[in-house]
């Protein structure tokens, strides 16, 4: 029987499939030898020497435990004395509160008197100017703000934007301010300056009365009104003719000014006009006496 030649067998074209890590050799080499080679050998010459593991020799033992022993002293003292001050600092920290405390109600107090004061000054003012204000009296009291008022006028309520509590620049930043969609004094001192042209005869914002004394200032992203710090939504109240005011003040340049706030940096504005606005006096008012010029004559 003839043997056959056997024939060599057929390869696979299918190619093979590389491994999934093949392109994390780094990687996969860093797990499977993570110590490094200088310090393998070390810990094997250790194993070969017997120098590896806990120390054999009697004083390398008692060297060990009076270590072990020195660390157990240092944590218990450490322990001991920090529940030792744990009642001092206890005690410290609620004088402290306590000290707070009673600062706070003391200037609560304080601030109470002062108000008290300053109503009772104006109250004194008013009546002194009625006395002795002659048959002006009433007109002074009007334009001085010493005196409540009500009458027809209109409201203005102006608010800050939605979200406007998020930073970014913008062509309103100027002295530190961002452009974050809040009114600022400067934008409240255009508005009110705009009611005043426009024929406002008496302003008030927030229950605040204006006066020509007062002042509209900034303390950080607060409006100050004669000092008092206002929050949104800020309602602006003027005594004046309804319907005429409101028109002359959306027409002038700051109620234009107003308008281009709502609509390019959210700032949200309502204005109607009311049959009848009620404004309060002004809490105090400075009273100040008139002399003639020396060597001219009074008509």
């Amino acid at each position: 029987m003839c043997g056959m030649s056997q024939q060599p067998p057929e390869r696979s074209t299918v190619p093979r499939r590389p491994r999934p890590d093949a392109s994390m050799s780094l990687l996969t080499n860093v797990m499977d030898h993570s110590l490094d080679d200088g310090y393998a050998e070390a810990a094997s010459r250790r194993a070969a020497d017997g120098t590896a593991g806990v120390p054999r020799t009697l004083k390398a033992k008692l060297g060990l435990a009076a270590g072990l022993v020195l660390a157990a002293l240092v944590v218990t003292v450490g322990a001991a004395q920090a529940r030792e001050d744990a009642p001092v600092v206890a005690k410290e920290r609620e004088e402290l509160i306590d000290r707070i405390e009673s600062g706070s109600a003391t200037a609560d107090s304080l601030e109470k008197d002062i108000e008290s004061l300053r109503t009772e000054v104006g109250k004194r003012q008013r009546e002194a100017l009625q006395k002795h204000g002659g048959d002006q009296g009433a007109l002074v009291g009007l334009l001085s703000g010493s005196t409540a008022v009500h009458g027809p006028g209109l409201k203005l309520v102006v608010d800050d934007a939605k979200g406007s509590d998020t930073g970014g620049g913008g062509p309103r930043e100027s002295a530190g301010f961002s452009d974050t969609g809040r009114l600022r004094d400067r934008d409240m001192q255009r508005i009110v300056n705009g009611l005043w042209q426009s024929g406002a005869e008496a302003v008030s914002i927030n229950g605040q009365r204006l006066t020509a004394l007062s002042a509209i200032r900034a303390a950080g992203d607060a409006i100050l009104v004669d000092n008092k710090p206002l929050g949104p939504p800020y309602t602006v109240l003027a005594v004046g003719d309804g319907q005429r005011l409101a028109d002359r003040f959306q027409g002038s340049s700051d109620g234009q000014y107003l308008a281009a706030l709502r609509e390019n940096f959210g700032i949200r504005t309502k204005i109607t006009a009311e049959d009848e606005v009620r404004l309060p006096a002004a809490p105090s008012v400075s009273v100040r006496i008139a002399e003639p010029t020396a060597g001219k004559g009074t008509s």
